[in-house]
């Protein structure tokens, strides 16, 4: 790569991951609030220990956890690690973004991630998939996704299909619920952004991950059945902006 497209792409990947550093401090704080019915725009963020309010200084993104070693400044209350973790996907998905595609593409990728990011702590944390972020997902996909419109839409309609026929046809086989129904959906949407070409290498990635996931469960002592839960949605959510970074950046 010559000395000007470099230092731009590092240019993109150092502000969107600035930028991507606040919105995970928002993702986290969705994350954590919209699940209890909690506002997310009204109320200042406070200790869950003591109630004591945040200060502005020590709400910047990860430079407060660090500053305050993960703790609260009132009570020195251990506060939950998700917040600085979510803001450090976040700065990865935007510095990512800037440095494989750069200029109004690495925008647009950012927004994917971030999407795909609110999407995945929540079934993390909550075994929940908002059907507003979907769509959110899937609208933007279908506006600023790559390659031919219809290609993607088709791959709105597959992904969202493929999912739905695997979900009803174990429902009927195996009389339980082996996918939630926000997973189809969020396929769908991803399908959306990459077209149908995309999703069955996406889909192979997401169940690779899920395997390694079992594993780690197993490897922990835990009992791993057919009927233990897997965050699929976060799973898909993951290997969905690996394949973006994928497509962007294959050599063409």
């Amino acid at each position: 790569m010559a000395a000007e497209p470099l230092l731009a792409a590092v240019a993109w990947g150092v502000l969107l991951g600035m930028v991507g550093a606040c919105v995970g401090s928002f993702v986290a704080a969705l994350a954590t609030r919209w699940p209890r019915g909690r506002s997310i725009v009204r109320g200042r963020s406070a200790c869950d220990t003591c109630g004591a309010a945040v200060r502005a200084r020590d709400l910047v993104p990860l430079l407060s956890a660090w500053r305050l070693g993960g703790r609260c400044r009132a009570c020195r209350a251990a506060i939950p690690p998700i917040h600085w973790q979510v803001e450090l996907a976040g700065t990865w998905i935007g510095a990512a973004a800037g440095l494989v595609a750069g200029g109004p593409g690495a925008i647009a990728g950012a927004v994917c991630g971030w999407l795909l990011l609110a999407l995945a702590v929540l079934d993390l944390v909550a075994w929940w998939l908002p059907d507003r972020l979907t769509a959110t997902l899937a609208a933007t996909g279908l506006v600023l996704g790559e390659g031919r419109l219809p290609d993607r839409a088709i791959g709105g309609a597959v992904g969202f299909g493929a999912l739905w026929l695997v979900m009803v046809g174990y429902r009927a086989v195996r009389r339980r619920e082996g996918l939630g129904g926000g997973d189809p959906k969020l396929f769908g949407a991803i399908g959306c952004w990459l077209g149908w070409v995309m999703l069955p290498g996406v889909l192979v990635v997401a169940g690779l991950a899920g395997l390694g996931w079992a594993a780690m469960l197993r490897l922990r002592r835990r009992a791993v059945s057919g009927a233990t839960p897997l965050p699929f949605g976060a799973l898909i959510a993951g290997a969905g902006y690996a394949a973006w970074l994928a497509m962007i950046g294959w050599p063409r």
